[in-house]
């Protein structure tokens, strides 16, 4: 038997070609076939190759070592490229994962300040936030939160929100307040006062805006499809509803269905509330002095016998907002004002406010001199720089309601 097996291995060439034979090795057949001498080397290689190990008394090992070599050196250029894209999307989720970050600890500061509860912290930093007293909330019967000044100046200071960051370019944080503070009055410096009426009213404004913006993409979206679904066609009925298009005239909504100018918003709000610390704000809610007939309003002090009218009230800050949109969107005493957004629409330019400002004088019954405090307001607190401005997206549409 051992001579048979000393015939049939007499070489080592001949083991290697058993080898390729016993794993079938396709590339060593095609040879054969073509009747190609393969040196041993060549042989060794492509058993290597194949993850064959060669027998123990193997003639060339250098070349052995170098092929092996070259294997590693491809298997750790195919690793560091891994590596590289690895590290490469780690750097392009960069900013999404710095907004991630920030609206957790955006989160919980505010579920801090909503609950009232301690952060557990004793750095200097955290004190502001480390203990809310109870005296710095008053619970309403309506199930609303008022908060005093000087906390909900805490407040934004802890979740980094300020102003000269809005103007930079930062995104707003998603803050709603359901009241003013009722302590607003006795903020003695104006501009601290204006500074935080404007941090309170700016989210506000910018989520309604954000809602019409979202209602006019689809709008424009199932006006350019040749066929709606049923809840495509119930939704568009409901639009005519709510800006008061009782022809169906799809032209006449999308003219409506357009966003107020921030800072003609802000600056209405200022003039109409006194920064935040009219009666009708503090006690109605009610940003920008809309009449009503109704019983759900305030009656001004000191009103002229004959008038009937009273201050249009509001459960919540938002719902103010909201109610001032619908009014300049639909009453006709502002179609001039649509009419001029809709040609800056069409001239693809930018909503400024001051440009709209003009349109507005039906809004107050001194007309021009009601123009002019607009654009006073506008100009001197640099109102525009918030026309561009846009709320911090959430997780949470809601945000924080406090």
């Amino acid at each position: 038997m051992s001579k048979k097996i000393e015939k049939l291995f007499r070489s080592y060439r001949d083991q290697l070609l058993h080898l390729a034979k016993l794993y079938g090795i396709v590339e060593i057949k095609s040879y054969a076939r073509s009747a190609k001498r393969l040196t041993i080397l060549q042989l060794e290689l492509l058993l290597i190759k194949n993850r064959i190990k060669l027998p123990i008394n193997r003639s060339s090992d250098k070349a052995i070592a170098k092929q092996e070599l070259k294997e590693n050196s491809i298997r750790n250029i195919y690793l560091s490229l891994a590596f590289i894209f690895f590290v490469g999307c780690l750097i392009a989720t960069r900013p999404y994962i710095k907004n991630v970050v920030n609206e957790v600890k955006f989160t919980y500061v505010a579920e801090e300040y909503k609950k009232g509860k301690s952060t557990g912290s004793k750095k200097s930093k955290k004190k502001k936030i480390e203990e809310v007293e109870k005296k710095e909330f008053k619970q309403e019967h309506d199930n609303t939160i008022s908060l005093n000044a000087q906390t909900t100046i805490n407040l934004f200071e802890d979740l980094g929100y300020d102003l000269k960051g809005v103007r930079a370019g930062q995104k707003v944080k998603p803050i709603y307040l359901t009241k003013m503070p009722k302590d607003i009055r006795t903020l003695g410096d104006t501009k601290k006062k204006r500074e935080l009426f404007i941090k309170i009213v700016l989210p506000l404004i910018l989520k309604e805006n954000e809602r019409i913006t979202d209602d006019r993409k689809k709008l424009f979206k199932i006006l350019g499809n040749s066929f709606n679904t049923i809840g495509e066609r119930v939704w568009l009925k409901r639009r005519f509803k709510e800006y008061k298009v009782d022809d169906q005239d799809t032209a006449k909504l999308k003219m409506r269905m357009d966003i107020i100018p921030v800072s003609i918003a802000l600056a209405q709000a200022a003039n109409e509330s006194g920064w935040g610390t009219s009666r009708f704000a503090l006690e109605g809610n009610a940003l920008f002095g809309q009449w009503t007939w109704s019983d759900k309003g305030i009656s001004p002090k000191n009103k002229d016998p004959n008038a009937s009218h009273k201050v249009l009230q509001f459960q919540i800050l938002k719902a103010s907002v909201r109610a001032y949109k619908n009014n300049l969107n639909t009453h006709n005493a502002y179609k001039e004002f649509r009419e001029m957004r809709a040609q800056l629409r069409q001239e693809d330019s930018i909503i400024d406010g001051l440009k709209l400002t003009m349109y507005l004088k039906n809004y107050a019954a001194d007309g021009e001199q009601y123009v002019r405090i607009l654009d006073d307001i506008i100009e001197k607190n640099s109102l525009t720089d918030f026309d561009k401005a846009n709320l911090l997206p959430t997780k949470s549409a809601k945000g924080l309601a406090l």
